[in-house]
């Protein structure tokens, strides 16, 4: 249970309340399914691996980003984080003070900045992520190998849909 009533009763409580609308009932309960999953995903994470390092979700996904790119320019590192660049701007604010992050001037556009991992943020990275990922694992355990698979392929049919549209 992800919130205050169970999967089912939701789902019946809006079967009474929305049955006698013309709605894709299918539709419906797979978006909501994705993101009851994905907050209850997200919930569990910050409390198991995130809890002792001073981490938030975003910014662990601002490192993420810059650990996997590399030095990055910063409306590159919003988009890819999914966040404004306003709200990265608070986000490295606070990761320069855990010094696990640094800022620098773009090299050809003074007006632009970069950012990166320190030697801190790197070091962070490598012993958080192997945690990180046993608990993605714990996460979909009861899930087969091919039924990861699937659930993978099916939610980036959906993501690059609406990257397309």
């Amino acid at each position: 249970m992800t919130g205050h009533h169970t999967m089912r009763q939701t789902e019946e409580a809006i079967g009474e309340r929305l049955g006698s609308l013309n709605l894709d009932f299918e539709a419906m309960w797979a978006v909501s399914n994705i993101y009851r999953a994905s907050a209850a995903i997200r919930n569990h994470l910050e409390q198991t691996v995130l809890r002792d390092t001073g981490l938030t979700w975003t910014g662990f996904v601002v490192m993420w980003v810059v650990w996997i790119w590399g030095e990055s320019e910063t409306r590159h590192v919003a988009a890819e984080a999914g966040i404004s660049k306003g709200t990265l701007t608070g986000v490295i604010k606070t990761l320069e003070s855990y010094r696990h992050l640094r800022r620098s001037p773009h090299p050809t556009d003074r007006r632009r900045v970069m950012v990166a991992l320190t030697a801190t943020g790197e070091r962070l990275m490598r012993e958080l992520f192997p945690d990180f990922n046993r608990q993605e694992a714990f996460v979909v355990k009861e899930l087969t190998g091919e039924q990861r698979r699937e659930l993978a392929g099916s939610l980036r049919l959906v993501l690059q849909h609406l990257e397309r549209a």
